[in-house]
């Protein structure tokens, strides 16, 4: 790859990009491509000065000798965590208009829902989720959300459910006042309703390793996460996921994404959104 020369804090170059970004590509199946090369600059250079590092070289010497203590927040420091509350709205619309009714109908006996929300970064997409769920299931059905992420740092943002006022500034004022409320730690914030948290558990989770959930759940929002595998990893991916649905249980992905020609264990049923055959 061809370095343009910058006037750096630190020296960084194309041996030292190949190394990290290998090294996110073992731990994490994620592929970097050459155009990431400033934005790892960009996210790690905070690391070497925080360390009192003189050049990436001395980095990498420094995530090879103290991987244990380090690898956590290298893999925090490179993980791209962009999203929003209602964020394509229309998977929330489908969600409200056609999977909570048939589950409803098709779960009665046992009056349980299970959703997993994988790559949740800092919980908007969770909290979304249990918002259209507690607003649509009785109350005496047994809801739970379990949201993973790589990224330990934002998992706690997530868990904490506290979040600036721009943050919430899109939403409609009915849904402000029944979810939201001031929050007594950060009185310029607002922190979710703990009705919305008591159905969420955090976890943090690879998913290039080890799953250690077996039951089946009713839907997976697995959205803008595929993007960054390849072809192989995520034909591997969506059949796990797969394995872990209910018989006719849905999973929903990216604008950008799409499991044509890649997974046939799933059949399209409106835009990014997917009903596993059998």
């Amino acid at each position: 790859m061809a370095i343009v020369e910058k006037n750096r804090e630190f020296a960084f170059t194309a041996e030292d990009f190949n190394f990290l970004r290998k090294l996110s590509n073992d731990y994490s199946g994620i592929q970097v491509p050459d155009e990431r090369f400033d934005m790892f600059y960009s996210r790690l250079s905070k690391r070497v000065r925080k360390l009192g590092l003189n050049n990436f070289k001395e980095y990498c010497h420094y995530l090879r000798s103290h991987h244990e203590h380090e690898f956590t927040e290298f893999i925090n420091a490179i993980t791209t965590n962009l999203t929003s509350f209602f964020r394509e709205q229309h998977h929330f619309d489908y969600l409200r208009d056609v999977v909570i009714p048939e589950l409803l109908v098709r779960n009665v006996a046992t009056k349980q829902m299970r959703i997993w929300s994988a790559g949740c970064s800092t919980g908007e997409e969770p909290y979304s989720l249990a918002m259209t769920l507690l607003e649509n299931v009785p109350r005496d059905w047994d809801v739970k959300i379990l949201a993973t992420d790589i990224d330990t740092n934002v998992l706690q943002t997530a868990a904490d459910g506290i979040y600036t006022e721009d943050r919430i500034a899109d939403l409609p004022l009915e849904v402000l006042k029944r979810w939201f409320m001031k929050s007594k730690s950060s009185p310029n914030n607002v922190k979710v309703k703990a009705e919305l948290q008591k159905i969420i558990q955090f976890k943090q989770l690879n998913l290039m390793q080890e799953w250690e959930m077996k039951m089946p759940f009713d839907i997976i929002f697995c959205r803008n996460v595929l993007i960054y595998f390849d072809r192989e990893t995520k034909a591997a991916l969506a059949k796990r996921y797969a394995k872990l649905l209910a018989s006719k249980s849905w999973l929903f992905i990216g604008h950008s994404e799409s499991l044509n020609q890649i997974c046939s264990e799933f059949e399209l049923v409106t835009t990014t959104s997917y009903r596993k055959n059998t």
